[in-house]
């Protein structure tokens, strides 16, 4: 409940915000010291809040579909390319954590290009992985446009992931490791009892970071490679109409935005049941841990 009175106290302190300044804003910008600081206040550039919120029920085009509908339609498609990209971008950042939580040669080497790979600018990447994967095909299946943009989703994605998982699988002190070894826990039994639940509090921060990305990364493909359907072409779209119907392109962003608070938001549901399953895990008897071999004593002892 108090996480919900917060988002809903976010929201009302940001609609006191915006409708406070352009009520006392000037009109062509706030300037300090002949600098503009703060945006115009004029109804082109921040258009009330109650203003959006009708061009929301009101026809795209004469006779045509309400907009919140036609935004509704292009945050589906787009959350369908960022599921895919999220789900393969998580899917590598594990992979990675992995291998360098594993060999300590590996992180000296990779971890550096993990870094290295966010400094790319998207608008550069967009254009070449359109190229390179223009030629693939998957049997009858030629590429689509699509899998370019979750392949810009899940690069963005992977980074938080790999990083964020890392630390936490390098986060059991010494004595916990070494307890594991007195049981003869391999390191698979002990990467999956200890060392990925001592993870889970560093992994789901990391899980949101990456939806955040991914749906990032997705709009920016969209308005990159112009792939239709999605809410990146759409902001693009009703960007045309700024001048004649400015609250049309707060309806495309304000999509993109609830877009990335469900991402969000779906990450948390996960997180509830892993959270309590750890905290179980943390009071369970440690003979459990490794099995039944360990109580009828036919464990060896290092």
């Amino acid at each position: 409940m108090r996480k919900v009175l917060g988002a809903l106290g976010g929201l009302v302190v940001f609609a006191l915000l915006w409708e406070g300044y352009k009520a006392v804003g000037d009109p062509e910008g706030t300037a300090v010291l002949g600098v503009k600081v703060l945006p115009r206040a004029d109804d082109l550039s921040m258009p009330h809040l109650w203003t959006v919120a009708q061009r929301l029920g009101r026809p795209e085009l004469t006779g045509g579909r309400p907009v919140w509908q036609v935004v509704f339609d292009a945050c589906l498609f787009t959350l369908g390319v960022t599921a895919v990209g999220f789900v393969a971008g998580t899917a590598i950042g594990f992979v990675l954590a992995t291998l360098m939580q594993r060999f300590r040669v590996v992180e000296r080497g990779l971890l550096p290009y993990v870094v290295l790979s966010q400094t790319v600018p998207l608008v550069a990447l967009a254009p070449l992985v359109a190229g390179w994967s223009g030629a693939l095909s998957f049997g009858p299946y030629p590429w689509q446009d699509w899998m370019t943009v979750a392949v810009i989703a899940a690069y963005l994605a992977f980074f938080p992931v790999a990083v964020g998982l890392l630390r936490g699988l390098q986060s059991p002190s010494a004595s916990g490791v070494e307890l594991m070894r007195s049981y003869a826990a391999g390191w698979w039994r002990t990467y999956g009892k200890l060392r990925l639940p001592a993870a889970l509090p560093f992994l789901f921060p990391a899980l949101r970071l990456a939806g955040a990305a991914a749906v990032v990364g997705a709009v920016v493909g969209e308005i990159s490679t112009g792939t239709r359907g999605g809410i990146g072409r759409l902001v693009i779209e009703y960007s045309r109409e700024a001048t004649s119907d400015p609250a049309k392109v707060y309806t495309a962003m304000l999509g993109a935005a609830v877009l990335g608070l469900v991402v969000a938001g779906a990450v948390s549901l996960l997180e509830l049941p892993l959270m309590r399953h750890r905290r179980r895990l943390a009071w369970a008897d440690p003979a459990k841990l490794v099995g039944p071999g360990w109580a009828k004593g036919k464990v060896n002892v290092v």
